[in-house]
């Protein structure tokens, strides 16, 4: 009985670890890219633009 409990709580458990996992790599991801992005056309007037 308890392997069944177990086994209702990871399937309860696991699609919201999946979409928190997924929403910290989009977040470092996107802080990478950006960064990249300003290091590559330091000196460009494009960055003064407001996003």
């Amino acid at each position: 009985m308890a392997g069944a409990i177990a086994i209702i709580i990871l399937l309860a458990l696991f699609p919201v670890i999946i979409g928190i996992s997924g929403g910290v790599a989009s977040a470092i991801l996107g802080a990478v890219l950006q960064r990249d992005g300003e290091r590559r056309f330091e000196g460009s007037e494009l960055l003064e633009i407001d996003d």
